[in-house]
């Protein structure tokens, strides 16, 4: 029988931290390499389409590395040799080339079931026409497949909708890949042997349960320490399927079980995780970032409960319409609502919350300076704090002592 070990509560952050890349020392000048290593770390970055401040799959690489040159994010995502394919891996995700034959059990299920998004079970009767009109035309958005184009209506027989729904199912079932996003952030969708390597294609699809098992892996080591739970959020997984494979996984020694002080359930560490002796870091982290994203785990990690505000009325908002935790060392201390007010080169932090038995001085000095980081980052001259939040006044006394760091890159 296996022994479960015990672990304090600082220990386990300080494990999660160091495998998030949180204990990784800075690189001179953010690079390729750099790039590399913080998404090794992260295994993925959730993709979405809010840009208020800036979009969610910039943010956890800004979190790790400072600032740095998004355009290293496209290289590695849409050119030769591509590190990063987007699927549905968390949810649109980008995640490393290496793990699509892992997720073709996955496609095969959405070729076979169909989604819900095409209203009929199984294979759309538009899959093959659209199929070979990219094949014909090569990279293209929902748009370009217009009925409005070259071809009569009547010899489509779909509109614009049902052809964006149809090219998601074949998204979905790795009949087409994502080239790239567009300037209006559509997908661009193509064969998958004109994005992927051929490498990647050419492996062998692993049975379902090895692909769980690289999966489960891949989130373990990303987490450093997780429940059965956060294990199978990570790439979003299936409960029997998670299971069987974390139990495989302690069977060959990969995954220890460990109970974490105050933590309800069983966790299990990544056996080559390392648990340094402290962390030091400054960081926002964007709502979608991998160490917050899974709200019942930041709680047990942090006693920080968190919640995004997107969807709520505006007069129902309790911290604000995009808040971001700010991680200080090993603590989540505070959190702000940022907008990134392009027209006026502003950084406006419309409110600023300070976590309980916090030192807000101090804390309203490390967040003043990480918030000139990421307004120099984003190309904005300001920073403005409003008047909410109980760390308001500390921080807009703090901001005027710190100035823009950074190189700007616009995306």
């Amino acid at each position: 029988m296996t022994r479960v070990q015990e672990m304090a509560a600082a220990t386990a952050r300080r494990t999660v931290l160091a495998a998030q890349g949180f204990n990784d020392r800075p690189h001179a000048r953010v690079t390729m390499r750099s790039l590399d290593r913080a998404l090794t770390r992260t295994g993925v970055l959730q993709i979405d389409s809010v840009n208020v401040l800036q979009r969610a799959h910039y943010l956890p690489l800004f979190s790790r590395l400072g600032p740095y040159d998004t355009a290293l994010l496209h290289r590695a995502a849409e050119r030769r040799p591509r590190r990063l394919v987007e699927y549905w891996a968390h949810v649109a995700a980008y995640m490393p080339v290496e793990l699509w034959p892992a997720m073709q059990h996955r496609m095969r299920g959405y070729r076979e079931r169909g989604h819900a998004w095409t209203g009929e079970p199984g294979r759309p009767a538009l899959a093959d026409p659209l199929l070979l009109e990219v094949e014909r035309r090569g990279a293209v958005t929902a748009r370009d497949l217009d009925p409005a184009t070259d071809r009569p209506r009547d010899q489509w027989g779909w509109n614009w909708s049902e052809t964006k729904k149809v090219l998601e199912y074949l998204f979905l079932s790795g009949e087409l890949a994502v080239a790239r996003r567009n300037g209006a952030f559509e997908r661009v969708y193509d064969l998958p042997e004109r994005v992927l390597p051929a490498h990647v294609l050419d492996a062998p699809e692993p049975a379902p349960d090895e692909a769980a098992r690289t999966l489960v892996r891949r989130a373990a080591a990303s987490s450093g320490l997780a429940t059965e739970a956060s294990l199978r959020d990570y790439y979003r997984m299936g409960v029997n399927e998670t299971r069987e494979a974390v139990r495989d996984l302690v069977e060959e020694g990969t995954l220890e079980p460990v109970r974490v002080e105050g933590w309800r359930r069983v966790a299990y560490r990544y056996a080559g995780a390392a648990v340094p002796r402290r962390i030091r870091t400054a960081a926002l982290l964007s709502p979608f970032d991998p160490l917050v994203w899974e709200r019942a785990r930041t709680e047990d990690l942090f006693g920080f409960r968190y919640r995004i505000e997107i969807y709520v009325p505006a007069h129902k908002r309790v911290h604000g319409y995009y808040v971001l935790p700010f991680l200080l060392d090993e603590a989540i201390v505070a959190r702000v609502d940022l907008k990134a007010d392009r027209a006026t080169g502003r950084l406006l932090v419309r409110s600023a919350w300070a976590e309980p038995a916090v030192d807000r001085e101090q804390v309203a000095e490390a967040l003043a300076e990480q918030l000139w980081v990421a307004a120099g980052w984003l190309g904005l001259v300001a920073v403005e704090v409003e008047p909410q939040g109980d760390l308001a006044g500390p921080l807009a006394a703090a901001v005027p002592a710190h100035t823009a760091v950074g190189d700007s890159s616009p995306v």
